[in-house]
């Protein structure tokens, strides 16, 4: 232990040119245990493909691949946690959708799309006679097919890009406001007898055509017109509330009344709403992250305006083209990136895990000393930089099924 101290301070004190404790060189860090960097074989390709230069479209960068603030980093620094982010070309999301076809038969004597059919008789394709009448289709390819075992193929872009080769990465220590914010959005949702009646007479004439809608909901309103508001209510005023709830009711400005006033006034009550908070959607999450660069030397002076750089050109859209203007009919996606904390060059066994996210914002401020002050090759004493990452896509409860109760990963998501 002692040795390995001794070793440490050494590589402190050189700066790592010599790596004596074994534990790499600043920017130096253990493979990614997560998706986004197991293709190991894909990860070699690209690789031999950037040594021989003979990649197609080789990608022209401004600024190293390997970024790390501060140039020289302490024993205790190498030990504490740090902030990896790596940059990642974008891929797309991929949907699809499979099925199978097949024809399907009637379960009970009735209508289907307004032709008749027999119990376990085949359905049709329907065609219009001579008189305009719809008619069951005869001949070859006559049986209607229905689409059955429907399966939603749906891969976020976060999904599609694991396992692909980062672009660069850079490695920052620990911001000083670490914090993670998680939400879904419920809403207000309500439902009065009189559109549950709706409700029902759809699946009233889903199960038997031969009803109208029309009747069965007439039918369920009159009801409860009748039980809830009582036979001695006045006959022109339950004929207004049933005509207002069917939308048949106008006021002299041409306006539907509305059925709750209508039955405030006459009767002294309201409609029970049965207001209920009911799921709405997911949310994808946002970090913000503030950085605080005071460079020590002409060194990390030229590391934080890589990196600065690095994330300026990453977050800017590509016109996909060199020539001088706006660009073409398209703009490509900006880069995307993914977040790692980590402890001892490990994922950090506690802080949450990311996502990969799009920066959607980024400010730099030169004057983070309060005025502007620069050393002599004109870089600015104290520079302050904000970003904001925002997931591609939601957080769900199976993001949550590599977990287990003993393992030394962090909190999750």
């Amino acid at each position: 232990m002692v040795l390995k101290r001794i070793q440490g301070a050494a590589d402190w004190l050189l700066r790592d040119a010599y790596d004596f404790d074994g534990r790499g060189r600043p920017g130096t860090l253990k493979e990614d245990t997560q998706s986004s960097n197991q293709n190991e074989g894909g990860n070699n390709a690209n690789n031999k493909k950037d040594k021989k230069g003979k990649g197609k479209g080789k990608r022209k960068f401004s600024h190293p691949k390997v970024l790390s603030y501060p140039a020289a980093i302490s024993p205790d620094e190498r030990n504490g946690t740090r902030l990896l982010i790596k940059c990642f070309k974008y891929l797309p999301p991929s949907m699809d959708l499979t099925y199978d076809e097949g024809t399907r038969t009637a379960d009970r004597d009735g209508n289907f799309d307004g032709v008749k059919y027999g119990a376990g008789e085949t359905i049709k394709n329907h065609v219009q006679n001579n008189k305009g009448v719809l008619v069951k289709q005869t001949g070859k390819d006559s049986d209607r097919m229905f689409a059955s075992n429907l399966n939603l193929n749906n891969r976020g872009a976060s999904d599609r890009m694991g396992g692909t080769q980062h672009l660069y990465y850079v490695e920052l220590p620990i911001p000083q406001d670490v914090n993670d914010s998680n939400s879904v959005t419920w809403g207000d949702n309500s439902l009065n007898i009189f559109q549950l009646a709706a409700l029902s007479a759809a699946s009233a004439v889903t199960k038997d055509p031969k009803k109208s809608f029309a009747d069965v909901s007439r039918l369920i309103t009159d009801g409860a017109l009748m039980e809830a508001l009582g036979e001695g209510l006045d006959e022109n005023v339950r004929d207004a509330i049933a005509a207002g709830i069917a939308g048949k009711a106008i006021d002299p400005q041409g306006r539907n009344i509305d059925v709750s006033g209508a039955i405030a006034r006459g009767t002294g009550q309201v409609l029970n709403n049965n207001l209920e908070l009911l799921f709405d959607s997911v949310n994808l999450r946002s970090f913000p992250f503030s950085m605080t660069f005071s460079p020590r030397n002409a060194v990390e002076s030229m590391t934080v305006k890589h990196i600065i750089r690095a994330f300026k050109s990453s977050m800017a859209a590509k016109k996909g083209t060199t020539d001088v203007g706006q660009g073409g009919i398209f703009l490509k996606t900006p880069d995307v990136f993914h977040l790692r904390y980590l402890h001892n060059g490990k994922d950090h066994p506690f802080l949450n895990s990311f996502k990969h996210c799009a920066l959607t914002a980024m400010a730099v401020n030169y004057t983070n000393a309060g005025t502007f002050a620069s050393y002599s090759d004109g870089t600015p004493v104290s520079i302050q930089m904000n970003l904001t990452f925002k997931e591609l896509n939601p957080i769900y409860f199976e993001d949550y099924d590599k977990f287990e109760p003993n393992d030394s990963q962090g909190v999750g998501f």
